[in-house]
Order: structure tokens, then sequence, then C-alpha cells
């Protein structure tokens, strides 16, 4: 992909991989560099389906933004510290080094998470609704992923881009383009 390029990541193209603990499986959308394994990532984006209670998986030195995308949500203890995770397509922040361990509140629920490494890449995730229009600086990526009902990604210079439930668009800059959402979209700028 050149610089300003989009790329579509249809949500049907992607393999489940089921979690060392049983409890889920993770899909995942996008990563960089694009070979890397879950120890040589700088980034990684993924859509979770998380069946079961249990513990996370420790990643050290990874940051991680988890967005609850369907489902009641889940009671977590993150180092031993309580958060309700409740609220759909409201990011949440989290070390994920620190022990996690999860309990459903009414059920299985799917969440997107970004991890990126510790001084090595930095995320910033929001969810949208409605008209945006987006920029992406040289050395920059956007990741756009409709969580919530299709989503268009028009870049400036060329044709939309339907997105569908899951469906996502990494953008690389310079890129600048319109975000159309009824629904809810996540849109996550990596460095």
């Amino acid at each position: 992909m050149t610089g300003g390029d989009v790329r579509v990541l249809r949500a049907a193209d992607r393999p489940a991989t089921v979690w060392k603990n049983g409890g889920g499986v993770t899909r995942e959308i996008a990563a960089w560099p694009a070979d890397a394994d879950m120890d040589s990532f700088r980034w990684r984006a993924s859509l979770a389906e998380v069946a079961a209670d249990g513990p996370f998986s420790a990643f050290p030195g990874i940051d991680r933004t988890l967005t609850l995308a369907e489902g009641a949500g889940m009671d977590l203890a993150v180092g031993g510290a309580h958060r309700l995770v409740a609220e759909r397509f409201a990011p949440q922040d989290f070390a994920g080094d620190e022990p996690t361990d999860c309990r459903l509140v009414s059920g299985p629920v799917v969440n997107f998470n970004v991890m990126y490494r510790r001084g090595a890449a930095t995320a910033e995730t929001a969810v949208v609704r409605g008209r945006l229009t987006l920029a992406a600086e040289p050395g920059e990526t956007l990741l756009v992923v409709a969580l919530d009902g299709p989503a268009t990604l028009e870049a400036a210079w060329g044709p939309g881009h339907a997105l569908g439930p899951y469906d996502a668009a990494l953008a690389r800059g310079p890129f600048t383009g319109r975000l159309r959402t009824d629904g809810r979209a996540a849109v996550v700028r990596l460095r």
C-alpha cells in the first residue's frame, strides 16, 4: 500500500483463532508490521468474541484500548482494581501487562481491541457517528472499523469505500478523506 491508498479489510476474510484458555476467539483485523507475530507487533487491532469468564492473556510492554461492541459487558479486575465495562462504544485504556480477570455481566460479548507496544507505537481510539473529516500525516496510519451498521470512507481524490459490519479500512498518510456512518465506527490513529 503506498502513501494515501486505502485498503479495505473485509470481516468475512478473517479467520478465528481460539484463545489459549478456550474462553473465546480472536479475529485479527490488521497489525504492523504485517508479518508480525504476537511477540513482535508494534500495533495490532482485532475483534475478540468472549464466551466465558476467565483471565485475559498478559502482554508485557503493551498498552491496550478495549471497546465493547456487542453484549451486556464485562466486570474486569485489572491489576486488582475493579472496572465495569458495560457501555458500548466507549473505549477503555489499560496496561496489557496488568493481570486481568474477566467476569461476563450477562452472556457473551464482542470487543474491539487495539494493542500497541510502549515506546514503539502510539494509538488513539475514538468511536464516532455521523460525518467526520479525517487526515493522516506521513508516517501515520488510520484504521476505520464499522462497529454498528455500515460506514463509508471517501478519499479526497477517489471513490468511496463501503464498509459492512466489522469491515475495516486502512489508510496510510498522507491521507485526507471523510467518514460517514449512521451507526458507529471506530477511528484509530496509529503512529
